[in-house]
């Protein structure tokens, strides 16, 4: 039999007893040894880049599985012959298929020798969840197993799917809950959060009850968000609303919650699941599955002294192996005065800290700079987000001294990612930051590789990957850079590509944008940065109807503007203010900004995209105030600027689009308007613009008014009110219930007229904006006429 089809003929064996396959590491030692099985574990480490003492460990859970898949006693130098005969006897008696092996008709169990003796938990908190238990809260010490359990529970009860949210190890890195539960909404159930928290709060809870499907939320290390009292830190109190909603009992969803500290808040429904140690048994069975050979009195002793804690049991393993090759005797007899029963998790890890510096400096060295990364809103790295830090090692031994951190089990790795247990980040980053220097090193190039990594933003995922680089500015206080990050062009949009902070509020992550330019832009010394930070700030205002606060970001980019000679900066500024003022319904103010626009767009070839964009809004505004010809011609030559300019963005000729459909109906010509807004919806779903193809479904709307196709009309009316209501567009949707006032009010239907008109009203007021409410008000007062 040759070396691939033993291979596979193992394989097949390993998968059917235990549901998975070989991975890697196990292929190449079966490889090289059915080769020749004279090969030592040296000579494969030193062909393959791995070191002997990994493989050797290794090597000892595949014999130990392999002797349970064959049910003979399987060694590194018997295998080969075990197989051959095993095939043979599998051949003689006929049989087309290999079956499974537990000879008792179950179905494959999963085998993770690092999971061991919690069989009991994952049967209590099944029970728990059959009681009716929606949130519960897995509590003890650091790296005790409660994220491991937390997983292997969702695992085994074959969860559809599991919202994470990992917590950040320390206070000023933790995510705001607002923008969590956005997230969750756009990628779990493509359903667009509210611009309120309470609203997108109760968006979560209404899915969370359709669901029939088994959904899991997983919230891993709750204690950074907790205070000395176990309550949440003053400005993360809205933590508690998310909890309230997921302790819904109506709710079809299971939640774990882990943490090293109790939470204690009243108004939360919460079960508390203590996790202590693991056993002396299922420490046994954990080393006899790493083939280290186990005395019962010092196997009891470990155990008692580290309190059972299972990350404690996998560093031991890993220092055992690789300092002591594998004598659990020698390595106790030197350390048991070391460590006592009372000393915490933090002590074992920095032992192991101290004991890797002194023998292997650049592992040491490596393991401290990982601290720097977050793994919160990205939880992993991949292998360059890892060799990025190796900047001072020669690159052939870089690929061994992660090898090195994952043999010890201070790194933990899979299908190749990787990340720190957070106990091990703990110890990794405050030993870094003692070292200034290195520290800021560090950061730059974690920062460096981040940037790098995304050269387009397509969806929510890059954009968080784009922004990991920010945070790692903030924590030297590189506030420049930390700017920098959130206006990089990405893409081809603007030949400079689209600044990350304009991809969040497209991608409809707009609490992200608050959060990350709050914290910095009191910092900023750079002008033109602080500039282009506040019109980013001010448009994100302005999309959920802030429309005040959207012109006082727009103000201080003025003021900041002083005598700085930056014509794009102060176009742009002028612009946005005059969407802010039309949003207002300050119609003069608006038709002023615009012009300025256009004449300061005059003077240069490069501004053309603004001058179509004014143009748009000037021809609509005259078409209102009954310049037909004015707004006729404005049309038509924003029209023809618009296909031919390659500066005119695909967000500016969707919103673009949409003015000249309203502009062409006003002017009657109700055959371009169609035609000008499906070409709009059809824009705006080719590139995921929600707002921009509700606007033009409500306009499609209006049309249908037009032609008195009532039925039509009024269905578009509701499907452009549902999309701006769950977007939280306010200004837009408090429009939508104008126009369809004017429908209803059309139809004869004089009461749904007057609701639609009220709630037009409130929306406006919310906004602070009179003049649209006495615009209501005077439709109203005519109608009554």
């Amino acid at each position: 039999m040759g070396v691939e089809e033993a291979l596979e003929f193992v394989d097949n064996l390993v998968f059917l007893k235990t549901g998975e396959h070989l991975d890697k590491t196990q292929r190449i030692i079966l490889r090289h040894l059915w080769e020749d099985e004279r090969r030592t574990y040296q000579d494969i480490a030193n062909r393959r880049g791995y070191t002997e003492a990994h493989l050797k460990s290794v090597g000892a859970e595949l014999w130990h599985l392999l002797s349970k898949v064959l049910g003979v006693k399987v060694s590194k130098s018997t295998f080969q012959g075990v197989v051959q005969g095993f095939r043979t006897t599998q051949q003689s008696l006929k049989i087309s298929h290999i079956p499974n092996l537990e000879g008792n008709g179950t179905k494959p169990q999963d085998l993770d020798s690092n999971f061991v003796g919690r069989d009991r938990q994952i049967a209590e908190l099944h029970t728990l969840v059959s009681q009716g238990e929606k949130v519960i809260l897995i509590q003890g010490e650091g790296g005790v197993g409660k994220t491991r359990l937390a997983r292997k529970y969702f695992k085994s009860q074959k969860f559809n799917f599991v919202l994470e949210l990992w917590m950040a190890t320390e206070i000023q890195n933790l995510t705001p809950v607002e923008s969590v539960v956005e997230e969750w909404l756009r990628r779990y159930f493509n359903e667009e959060p509210g611009g309120d928290f309470g609203i997108s709060l109760e968006r979560l809870r209404r899915k969370l009850r359709e669901q029939t499907s088994k959904i899991g939320v997983f919230i891993d290390n709750l204690e950074t968000a907790l205070d000395k009292n176990g309550k949440f830190l003053e400005y993360r109190r809205p933590y508690v609303e998310l909890l309230r909603v997921l302790a819904d009992s109506d709710v079809h969803s299971v939640t774990l919650v882990t943490s090293r500290e109790r939470l204690r808040e009243s108004s939360v429904e919460i079960h508390l699941y203590p996790l202590q140690g693991l056993d002396d048994e299922a420490w046994r069975k954990f080393f006899s599955s790493c083939h280290i050979n186990c005395d019962c009195t010092i196997l009891g002793e470990m155990c008692r002294a580290y309190g059972g804690n299972a990350k404690a049991m996998q560093i031991l393993r890993g220092a055992i192996l690789t300092d002591f090759s594998g004598d659990i005797h020698a390595y106790w007899q030197e350390n048991c005065t070391d460590l006592l029963i009372e000393r915490e998790l933090k002590d074992l890890v920095a032992s192991q800290f101290t004991r890797l510096q002194k023998n292997d400096l650049e592992a040491y060295s490596l393991l401290c700079r990982l601290g720097c990364y977050r793994y919160q809103d990205i939880p992993s790295l991949s292998i360059e987000g890892v060799l990025c830090l190796l900047w001072d090692v020669p690159e052939q031994k870089c690929r061994s001294i992660i090898k090195a951190l994952q043999d010890l089990s201070l790194i933990e790795a899979k299908k190749g990612q990787y990340w720190l247990h957070p106990v091990i980040r703990d110890e990794a980053i405050s030993r870094l930051r003692l070292a200034s220097e290195e520290w800021e090193l560090v950061n730059r190039k974690a920062a460096e590789c981040w940037t790098q990594r995304v050269t387009e933003i397509k969806n929510i995922t890059d954009a968080l990957t784009a922004l990991e680089a920010y945070y790692h500015y903030v924590e030297i206080s590189d506030f420049e850079q930390a700017g920098n990050v959130i206006l990089q062009g990405r893409g081809k949009q603007w030949s400079i590509g689209l600044p990350l902070g304009c991809s969040f509020y497209q991608l409809g992550l707009l609490q992200k944008n608050f959060s990350v330019i709050k914290r910095i832009i009191d910092d900023i010394k750079s002008q033109e940065r602080l500039i282009r930070l506040y019109n980013i700030l001010g448009y994100t205002y302005r999309i959920i109807g802030c429309i005040r606060e959207a012109i006082e970001c727009y103000e201080k980019s003025e003021e900041v503007l002083g005598k700085l000679d930056v014509k794009q900066t102060k176009i742009s500024i002028l612009f946005n203010t005059g969407l802010c003022k039309l949003e207002l319904w300050e119609i003069e103010a608006a038709e002023d900004c615009f012009n300025s626009v256009c004449s300061l767009a005059e003077q240069s070839s490069n501004l053309d995209d603004y001058m179509t964009y004014s143009q748009c809004c000037l021809a609509l505004i005259k078409s209102r105030s009954g310049s037909g010809e004015d707004a006729f011609h404005l049309a038509e030559v924003a029209f023809c600027a618009m296909s031919s300019s390659t500066r005119v963005t695909l967000w500016g000729i969707g919103h673009s689009l949409v003015s000249l459909c309203l502009t062409y109906k006003n002017l009657g010509n109700l055959k371009k308007s169609f035609e000008l807004c499906q070409r709009a919806i059809f824009h705006a779903e080719e590139n995921n613009f929600t707002q921009i193809k509700a606007k033009a479904i409500s306009s499609l709307a209006e049309l249908f008014r037009e032609q008195g196709e009532f039925t039509r009309a009024i269905f578009y009316h509701s499907q452009a009110i549902e999309i701006l209501d769950k977007i939280g567009a306010k200004s837009d949707l408090a429009e939508a219930y104008y126009q369809l006032a004017l429908t209803h009010k059309k139809m004869g239907e004089i009461e749904q007229s007057k609701e639609s008109f009220v709630q037009a009203i409130a929306l406006f007021n919310e906004m602070q904006a009179p003049r649209q409410v006495e615009k209501v008000q005077t439709a109203m007062e005519y109608f009554e006429k």
